[in-house]
């Protein structure tokens, strides 16, 4: 209600009547230099553009389980957020002392991976070698800190392991450039811009998980996945590094009307080349990923498309 009264105050200024103004929807995303960000901007551009009576915008926020709280309150209207984090929302998981949230999905987008960076020369070439180390472990709150934390604990280690710190993304690249922490965690859809940039003026190194550690957090974290980030990803990375991904969710409340989560859902797939342009990662945007990898229900709009399309929605997929 106060995002539909601040549009409409603010096309009164300019000469527009009330019955002429779009709904404005906020899109909770993460940090500007994450994957969630600019995939979430061109979202609200192709909702500003072809969903009639709609326009919309991209919001930073702190990521995952910020994004499940508000999307839960409906001070957002859709939000990405990693599986994980989705299904604890969903399910009132420890995250969220419990308590089951709103929460349904629209699609799931495309797999981040756990990347852990450190310098070409820092020694670090092995989860257990972290320990004593400075590490960032993200924003606290985002969901590459609960990432970070199921995958240590999963392998016998703890954040009390190392000198914790919660930087952001663009963050941790200064520190590990400046030389202010040894290693940091990234969950994010490859490649992100953050560690990019880092790469082209640090020689960096991304650190392998065993396949004993990826089976171990497999094990506690059923969402988790095994993931090949592939060699040249990123400048100096030159050969294939075994860690896990995560899918990434678009959330709704179910409050959300039934047409407008279908128009969403069939926007996001007819216009997926659009994504695609913005960022590599919308290359795993598609119908078989999404029901394969989506971890809570559906909302009926989204169902509704799928079905239209003739594919096979999954029992546990649906309410």
């Amino acid at each position: 209600m106060r995002k539909l009264f601040l549009a409409l105050g603010a096309t009164a200024l300019i000469g527009v009547s009330p019955a002429q103004a779009d709904t404005n929807l906020s899109i909770a995303t993460g940090g500007t230099g994450g994957t969630y960000y600019p995939l979430g901007g061109g979202l609200a551009e192709l909702i500003s553009q072809h969903i009639e009576g709609y326009s919309a915008v991209a919001e930073v926020t702190g990521a995952s389980v910020e994004n499940m709280g508000l999307v839960h309150r409906q001070d957002s209207d859709l939000a990405i957020a990693l599986a994980d984090t989705v299904h604890q929302a969903y399910n009132g998981g420890e995250r969220f002392n419990g308590n089951k949230l709103d929460v349904l999905a629209i699609a799931s987008l495309y797999p981040n991976a756990i990347q852990i960076v450190t310098l070409a020369d820092s020694g670090i070439t092995s989860l257990a070698d972290l320990a004593g180390k400075r590490v960032s472990v993200g924003a606290p709150g985002s969901g590459t800190e609960v990432n970070a934390k199921a995958l240590l604990e999963t392998n016998g280690m703890s954040f009390d392991d190392f000198d914790e710190r919660g930087l952001n993304f663009n963050e941790s690249a200064d520190a590990i450039r400046d030389g202010d922490i040894d290693a940091a965690f990234w969950s994010v859809g490859p490649p992100t811009s953050s560690i990019v940039s880092l790469a082209t003026t640090r020689d960096i190194a991304l650190i392998p998980l065993s396949e004993k550690e990826i089976a171990n957090a497999r094990a506690e974290v059923p969402v988790f996945a095994p993931y090949k980030l592939r060699s040249g990803t990123y400048e100096g990375v030159d050969t294939d590094i075994s860690t896990i991904g995560i899918p990434n969710v678009l959330t709704v409340n179910s409050a959300m009307s039934e047409d407008l989560a279908y128009k969403i859902t069939k926007l996001l797939f007819e216009k997926v080349e659009a994504l695609r342009a913005i960022h590599p990662a919308a290359d795993d945007t598609t119908v078989e990923f999404s029901l394969d990898s989506t971890p809570i229900p559906l909302h009926p709009g989204a169902i509704r498309y799928y079905e239209e399309i003739g594919a096979e929605v999954p029992e546990a997929l649906r309410q």
